[in-house]
């Protein structure tokens, strides 16, 4: 297949042709020509009034359901949902069944994924069936491609096996991926805790459950030498704890999702389980310091949290329904609406340069001859999102059959 890519500024800062505007031929899959007005026959041809061409992105924390629960998403309708949403590479967690901690069940994973123009990329498990107890097969999964290892949606409690966790990888420069939630803090709690939830008759989730986890593995890092990245942070707290540890030089990253970016516990008044997510949505002033924090590089990432959901699972009563959005299809018009004076640099780098460099990926080059590994988008350009136009097979979204700013092709 060939692509024809007319009139696209190139935003990578790495390279030299960087805010040039220019045409890109691609044929099975490499960038054979660039420049301007091409005269090509192609197979499709993408043009837009705004487009843009970067890295490709990379999303590091997402759920395929597969194996064990295909009927939410499968590692193809995953894939699929990922390149429509700009993404070239996918981060799975290991929460399957069985769960990813062995390199036979990781290897039947990424064996799945065989073929698909996005790659994806497994997080092996920190801990035995995600048990929190026994570590896992780590190294085995290391030689077998594990990309990271995490426990996923059930963040490592145990003090001693996350410090076991922590110099089990340094040998290899590995990382390991924390959610940080302190569980029996949460224990019991639908959303944030504060005035809305006691106004909503809601028990709460306090913030200290996220950050007494990130000031606990910030200090096994300082103590083991290791690397960590915290994905989903939400707190004020949680925030001045990475900006030390960063001042402080210890390998400590972080990422957020980009409904956290956008949405606050307010959506929650209706009691419309769609907006029912881990971590909790929090207040507005939160969600102020987290578009600041990823403006000024304190957040290093995006991590869209797909997490997809059937029928069942979602509509009925608030306190029974599972949480999670699936937003890897809307990652990119989110983020417009939430930080609209991000400029491209920092989206660039916080969508692909920034997670490439912290868990080692190939660097990617628009150049002549190179893979053609990017991403394709326009800021400005408006589009519908439809049910019936999804990838995923996930039905928990807040915005389908809503305008939104900011596509991809």
């Amino acid at each position: 297949m060939s692509i024809l890519i007319k009139n696209a500024t190139i935003s990578d800062p790495n390279s030299p042709l960087n805010g040039k505007q220019t045409d890109i031929f691609i044929r099975k899959g490499i960038i054979t020509e660039i420049g301007k007005k091409l005269d090509k026959k192609a197979d499709k041809v993408i043009e837009s009034n705004a487009l843009q061409v970067s890295p490709g992105w990379v999303d590091v924390f997402a759920d395929y359901c597969d194996p064990g629960y295909e009927h939410k998403e499968s590692v193809h309708s995953g894939l699929d949902a990922a390149a429509a949403g700009g993404f070239t590479d996918v981060f799975v967690v290991p929460n399957t069944q069985p769960a990813i901690s062995s390199k036979t069940t990781l290897e039947y994973v990424q064996n799945k994924a065989k073929g698909h123009d996005v790659n994806l990329h497994v997080l092996g498990s920190v801990s035995r069936d995600i048990e929190g107890k026994d570590l896992a097969e780590m190294m085995d999964m290391q030689h077998a491609g594990a990309i990271a290892f995490s426990d996923g949606w059930h963040p490592v409690q145990n003090a001693g096996l996350m410090q076991k966790a922590l110099e089990y990888v340094s040998a290899f420069d590995g990382t390991i991926i924390q959610l940080p939630v302190q569980a029996s803090l949460a224990a019991g709690g639908l959303m944030n805790e504060g005035e809305t939830s006691v106004r909503l008759g809601m028990s709460g989730i306090p913030n200290i459950a996220e950050s007494l986890i990130v000031h606990r593995d910030i200090e096994l890092v300082r103590y083991t030498k290791s690397k960590i990245h915290f994905t989903g942070v939400t707190t004020a707290e949680s925030l001045a704890l990475i900006k030390a540890a960063k001042k402080d030089g210890l390998n400590v990253t972080c990422s957020v999702t980009p409904f956290h970016l956008l949405y606050t516990e307010d959506n929650l008044k209706m009691y419309d389980s769609v907006y029912k997510v881990e971590p909790p949505l929090r207040t507005e002033a939160e969600r102020k310091l987290l578009v600041k924090a990823l403006m000024d590089g304190t957040i290093d990432c995006i991590a869209t949290h797909h997490r997809p959901q059937d029928w069942d699972a979602k509509v009925k009563e608030f306190e029974y329904a599972l949480p999670g959005i699936i937003s890897q299809e809307t990652c990119l018009a989110m983020i417009m609406q939430a930080a609209p004076k991000l400029d491209m640099a920092q989206l660039v780098n916080v969508m692909s340069l920034n997670a490439r460099r912290i868990f080692g990926l190939k660097e990617v080059k628009i150049e002549e001859g190179q893979p053609a590994q990017i991403s394709i988008f326009d800021t400005t350009a408006t589009w519908v999102y439809n049910k019936s136009d999804k990838k995923s097979l996930g039905i928990n979204s807040p915005l389908f059959g809503k305008q939104l700013t900011g596509r991809t092709f």
